[in-house]
C-alpha cells in the first residue's frame, strides 16, 4: 500500500490532543433501521458532538497544531456551516482570532451559530467552491492563517477519532457508511479501521445533484460534479480534496449517491423512529442504507451509519415533514 497523508498513528495524537475537549459520541443500535435491512444497524451520534457536527474534531486537532506565529495571525476558514462552526468554536477555546467565508445559501442557523461562537462571518458566492475562492483572496490579502476544510493532515486525523471510537464500542463492526463532501471524514475514519482491520466496509454516500468524490472515484482521477443544489449542503463540495481522495482510491469500497426525496426520508425516519435530529449530510448514511442500494454490505452484518450533524433551520424540518406527509395524503 502506497504511502498515504495519515496514519494511524497521527489518528491516536488527535485523541490524545481532543481528549477533555471533544465528547465522545453515543453509539445505539437502531433496531428500526435493523429490522429494515436484516442487519445489525447502529448510529454514530455525531450530531451530538460540540457545535453539532464531527467537525469541530479537526478543526480543534488542527488549530491546536498551529504555531505561535501561525496564531497570532488569526485563522481563516472557508465553509458551508460545519467547519465554520468547528473553527469557530475552537478559536475560541483557543484564545485565537477567527474570520469564516461562508456561501450565501449556508443555512441562517449555522451562520448564527457560527457568529454566536465569536468569529467574523463573511458571505459570498452562492456554493462552497466560489465562498472557498473568495476565501483565498481575503487570505491573500490578509496573511491570516488558512484552515482548508477537509484536505488537510491534522483535520483528516482528527475526524478519524471517530473511526477509533467506533472500534471501543463494537469492535467487530463490519461495515460503516459514511457521509462525503470533501473527504476529511472519509479518509480519516477508513484510515483508523482499515488499520485495525482491512476487511471492514467502508461506504461513502453522497447526494445525486452533487457527488464530485463518487465522480472522481469512478473515474479513478479527480474531477468536478455538480448539477444543482442538495439538502445535503453540508456536503456540497464539487470537487474533492488531492489528500482525501488518494485515500479513498486506496481504502474505500465503494461510494453511492441518493436522491433529495431518499434524503427527505431518512431525515424524517431519523427524528420519527430515532428521535436524532440531523440535516441533511448527516442524514446521507441512512439513506444509503434506507434505498437498498447497499443491502450487500448490510445484510447480516454488523454496521455503522455516521449520523455526522445535526444543524438544520428548524423551519427545514418543518417543510420537509409537511412535504412527506402531503405525498401520503395525496396517495
Amino acid at each position: 500500500m502506497k504511502k498515504l497523508a495519515i496514519d494511524i498513528n497521527d489518528i491516536r495524537q488527535a485523541q490524545a490532543v481532543l481528549k477533555g475537549n471533544a465528547r465522545k459520541t453515543p453509539l445505539i443500535k437502531s433496531f428500526y433501521f435493523s429490522s429494515l435491512t436484516d442487519g445489525e444497524v447502529y448510529l454514530k451520534m455525531e450530531n451530538m458532538q460540540l457545535t453539532g457536527s464531527f467537525k469541530f474534531r479537526g478543526a480543534f486537532n488542527k488549530i491546536s497544531s498551529l504555531s505561535d506565529e501561525e496564531r497570532a495571525k488569526g485563522v481563516i476558514a472557508c465553509s458551508a456551516g460545519n467547519h465554520a462552526q468547528g473553527v469557530a468554536l475552537s478559536s475560541r477555546l483557543l484564545n485565537i482570532k477567527s474570520k469564516i467565508v461562508m456561501p450565501t445559501t449556508a443555512p441562517k442557523a449555522k451562520v448564527e451559530a457560527t457568529k454566536g461562537y465569536g468569529s467574523e462571518v463573511i458571505l459570498a458566492g452562492d456554493f462552497f467552491d466560489e465562498a472557498k475562492a473568495e476565501c483565498e483572496n481575503i487570505q491573500n490579502e490578509t496573511g491570516e492563517t488558512f484552515l482548508h476544510p477537509y484536505d488537510d493532515k491534522y483535520v483528516m486525523a482528527g475526524q478519524g477519532t471517530i473511526g477509533l471510537e467506533i472500534l471501543e464500542d463494537l469492535w467487530d463492526v463490519e461495515t460503516v457508511v459514511v457521509p462525503v463532501g470533501g473527504g476529511g471524514l472519509i479518509s480519516g475514519v477508513a484510515v483508523a479501521l482499515k488499520s485495525f482491520n482491512p476487511n471492514i466496509n467502508i461506504i461513502g454516500v453522497q447526494a445525486d445533484n452533487v457527488h464530485g468524490m463518487k465522480a472522481s472515484f469512478d473515474a479513478n482521477e479527480i474531477t468536478t460534479h455538480y448539477v444543482a443544489p442538495t439538502l445535503a449542503d453540508g456536503c456540497t463540495v464539487a470537487t474533492p480534496g488531492v489528500l482525501t481522495f488518494e485515500v479513498a482510491q486506496e481504502l474505500v469500497d465503494e461510494i453511492v449517491t441518493v436522491s433529495e426525496e431518499q434524503i427527505e426520508l431518512a431525515l424524517k425516519d431519523l427524528l420519527q423512529r430515532g428521535k436524532a435530529v440531523v440535516e441533511g449530510s448527516g442524514a446521507l448514511a441512512s439513506a444509503a442504507i434506507h434505498s437498498g442500494k447497499i443491502d450487500h454490505y448490510v445484510k447480516g452484518k454488523k454496521v455503522v451509519a455516521i449520523l455526522s450533524g445535526g444543524n438544520i433551520d428548524l423551519t427545514k424540518i418543518s417543510n420537509i415533514v409537511d412535504n412527506l406527509y402531503g405525498k401520503e395524503l395525496v396517495k
